[in-house]
């Protein structure tokens, strides 16, 4: 019974290496990953918004130009 209990132990040992393995891979992944998100998508998300923003604003205010030009005289 004892050569039961040191395979299951070994197992064991090994599953838990396994595990313990794949989880400081995990972190450093996901570290990998924010680092990545905050140097790249943010800058690039922010820039675009800021474009889409002006643009927006743009056909704004040429739709306001647009409904001045285009209303009744007695108003």
């Amino acid at each position: 019974m004892t050569d039961f209990n040191r395979k299951v132990e070994d197992a064991s040992a090994r599953v838990n290496k396994s595990v313990a393995e794949a989880a400081s891979r995990l972190e450093e992944d996901t570290a990998e990953l924010i680092t990545y998100l905050n140097n790249e998508v943010v800058p690039a998300v922010r820039q675009h918004s800021t474009k889409a923003l002006r643009i927006a604003a743009d056909k704004l205010s040429k739709l306001a130009d647009y409904m001045e030009a285009h209303s009744p005289k007695g108003r």
